[in-house]
């Protein structure tokens, strides 16, 4: 992808560091230009051969083809004085939902839970219309203002899921915890639908205040998937989903769990969602 040429991080002024992973650090920095609040993503360049990393080259590249009130807004790529370290500039946001949700004493009320979850549905929803899968909705990747905005933002596993792309994707996508069956059963070829089960995840995680499948390993989290949605058996699956490279292994040698869904939150209130 061609690259026009980037201004300085010195047009920014850096406050603090605010995050950090395998995706590099996270910076609080404050425009020089009109004093506004930016997150600072730097780009993490250790040990590419071939320069520019691939993964950020594809994530800038879908950011920039997206634009959505529910969609985190890059605003430029800088890069350091000699060129050495490359940044991406977003729009500044004051929380994610899992730092929201670990505060002592913190109980979203359903107005919360349906103002939330009508963001995260329009938003997923317009990047669907888009071709986009995001393949990592989880908590920590849904930022929230402190007006009560919620965006959608880290597509670093971000891919299209037009044709042609469909039957060669790689199902070591999501994060465990939030990773549908299909996936953990070896799937190559899905669409929107691995989104959709982690968009179920988080709005159970937002009713009971706390992840509802905490599994350590991909079997444990199958496991944990059935004994709450109930074992699927031969006549249940289709001969597709039979013939998925782990199927025998994990979905059929499984031995039957019955459903229980509205056992496990049979306490909740009823939630309505109205149609994004």
């Amino acid at each position: 992808m061609r690259m026009k040429t980037a201004r300085s991080v010195d047009a920014y002024e850096k406050i603090e560091q605010v995050g950090e992973g395998t995706y590099g650090e996270v910076f609080m920095a404050r425009s020089r230009d009109d004093s506004s609040l930016v997150a600072l993503k730097k780009v993490k360049l250790e040990g590419e051969k071939e320069g520019f990393p691939i993964t950020a080259i594809r994530e800038i590249k879908i950011l920039k083809s997206l634009n959505h009130k529910n969609v985190i807004d890059m605003r430029e790529i800088v890069t350091s004085k000699n060129k050495s370290s490359i940044y991406m500039v977003f729009e500044y946001m004051d929380h994610d939902l899992t730092g929201l949700a670990e505060r002592p004493g913190m109980k979203f009320s359903i107005p919360q839970i349906k103002c939330y979850m009508h963001q995260l549905l329009t938003g997923l929803n317009y990047c669907h219309l888009n071709n986009i899968l995001h393949r990592d909705i989880k908590g920590a990747n849904l930022l929230i203002n402190n007006n009560g905005i919620l965006k959608l933002a880290d597509f670093g596993l971000a891919r299209s899921c037009a044709l042609e792309n469909a039957k060669t994707l790689t199902n070591r996508v999501i994060t465990l915890w939030y990773r549908p069956p299909e996936l953990l059963l070896g799937a190559r070829a899905y669409g929107p639908a691995v989104d959709t089960w982690s968009v179920g995840c988080i709005f159970a995680e937002l009713l009971l205040g706390k992840p509802i499948l905490q599994g350590k390993t991909e079997m444990e989290q199958l496991d944990l998937i059935f004994k709450l949605c109930g074992t699927p058996t031969k006549d249940d699956v289709s001969v597709e989903m039979q013939n998925l490279p782990f199927a025998n292994t994990f979905l059929l040698a499984k031995k039957p769990y019955q459903r229980r869904v509205q056992e496990v939150f049979r306490r909740q209130p009823k939630v309505r969602l109205n149609r994004v």
